[in-house]
């Protein structure tokens, strides 16, 4: 059965990240997307230049009118903006039974923030504790712990540590801002510690790589995945979606992955 996925997330004009990642992230992994929009943005690959953030109300409409209809196999949460939305939106998943995935989007490449800094605590207090998994990278990682960004795997593991001890299932902490030729993302449970590994790929055109990547992961849960096959198996699809990356000719500056870099190769190696 092809799982149902919501996505709750802002809208990308460009098209690389937010809502437009996650619906072309969860189509490549095998799963029906569904949306409720937090945000408008006016954006490009060079920056965001204008954001309006969506009414509570309607937000709260998108998400009811999904539940009253459809069955949910998983949730993603990206981009919430403000307190207000925050906390809609804890309060519209309220008794919903499925895995959630948070990805505490804070800021944005090109270093606009993206989350009030008000809206951390909130965060925090209700929707991070409900997710069975948490995917920041490290700065969202460091904001989340009030701490100096992680500059180690030693670093990386004490962090992964901390937040998992402020209640989620599982946490994924992406190493890719480490310097080096390897990016180490690390998944801590209650049970063990799983370093994942890959080569770091030499190109410019990383945008949407954390809405991509938890997408992934929401779409396989709610495909009947256990936590420990889904992000392995999400790793790979986007290590992949940016080995493709530069085929792609989206904007001049932080361009998208590829989303749909395995269905390219299938076309070209068709009849």
């Amino acid at each position: 059965m092809i799982p149902n996925i919501l996505s709750i997330a802002g809208s990308d004009s460009s098209g690389g990240a937010g809502i437009q990642a996650d619906i072309k992230a969860i189509s490549a992994n095998g799963g029906y997307a569904m949306t409720a929009i937090t945000a408008l943005t006016a954006q490009n690959t060079r920056g965001v230049s204008s954001v309006h953030l969506c009414p509570p109300d309607m937000l709260l409409a998108q998400i009811a009118a999904l539940r009253a209809d459809v069955r949910i196999d998983a949730v993603k949460i990206g981009m919430l903006g403000d307190v207000a939305l925050t906390r809609a939106v804890a309060g519209a998943l309220e008794g919903l039974v499925c895995p959630i995935v948070l990805d505490p989007v804070m800021v944005a490449k090109g270093g606009d923030r993206l989350l009030a800094e008000p809206a951390v605590m909130a965060l925090r207090e209700t929707l991070l504790p409900r997710a069975a998994l948490v995917t920041p990278n490290l700065p969202e990682a460091a904001d989340l712990l009030g701490q100096a960004e992680a500059q180690s795997r030693e670093d990386m593991h004490a962090q992964a540590r901390a937040l998992l001890a402020l209640g989620s299932g599982a946490v994924l902490l992406k190493g890719g801002h480490l310097a080096g030729e390897i990016c180490p993302d690390l998944l801590v449970t209650s049970a063990a510690d799983i370093w994942l590994e890959a080569p770091r790929i030499a190109t410019g055109n990383t945008h949407g790589t954390g809405c991509t990547l938890s997408s992934a992961i929401a779409t396989r849960l709610g495909r009947g995945h256990p936590l420990e096959h889904a992000v392995p198996g999400a790793k790979a699809y986007i290590t992949g979606a940016i080995g493709g990356a530069d085929r792609l000719d989206v904007g001049e500056g932080h361009g998208p992955v590829h989303h749909f870099h395995a269905v390219e190769a299938q076309i070209a190696a068709g009849p």
